[in-house]
């Protein structure tokens, strides 16, 4: 009887928890790996928070800023399993799904580059601005 009680309790509390959550409206996803499968589960998720309605906000910085890249390395652009999808592929379609790209303000001065080197679609984080993103209090930070 008491198995069936604390099973029936924590089913309850399973269910209750997702029902109540409350889904974020604004996501700033951060990307500073320089794994392929890590960059492109960040963009896979990332799609997902977009397609239920989320404002996206995608910071790029260290190898995670390859991605952007007009010519970026075989890393960021093979297809991956099981859906023979890559990073650089799904920073585009989030693009063209109203995401909003950037790298980080150092990352092209780092490279010794301008933003003639960056693909369509993406710009250079402004540090305030990205600052007022990471602190706003509707906004959740994904960091891959």
């Amino acid at each position: 009887m008491l198995k069936t009680v604390l099973k029936a309790a924590t089913a309850a509390a399973f269910i209750a928890g997702p029902a109540v959550a409350e889904m974020e409206e604004k996501l700033v996803t951060v990307v500073t790996s320089e794994n392929p499968q890590t960059q492109l589960m960040s963009m896979v998720l990332t799609m997902q928070a977009l397609q239920k309605g989320a404002e996206v906000r995608i910071l790029l910085c260290g190898p995670g800023g390859d991605i952007a890249l007009d010519e970026a390395p075989d890393t960021a652009t093979a297809g991956q399993p099981p859906k023979d999808m890559s990073p650089q592929g799904l920073l585009k379609a989030a693009i063209s799904n109203g995401a909003t790209a950037e790298v980080c303000a150092i990352y092209l001065p780092g490279r010794g580059e301008g933003p003639e080197v960056l693909m369509d679609g993406v710009g250079v984080a402004q540090p305030p601005a990205m600052a007022d993103a990471l602190l706003d209090d509707g906004a959740a930070v994904w960091s891959f």
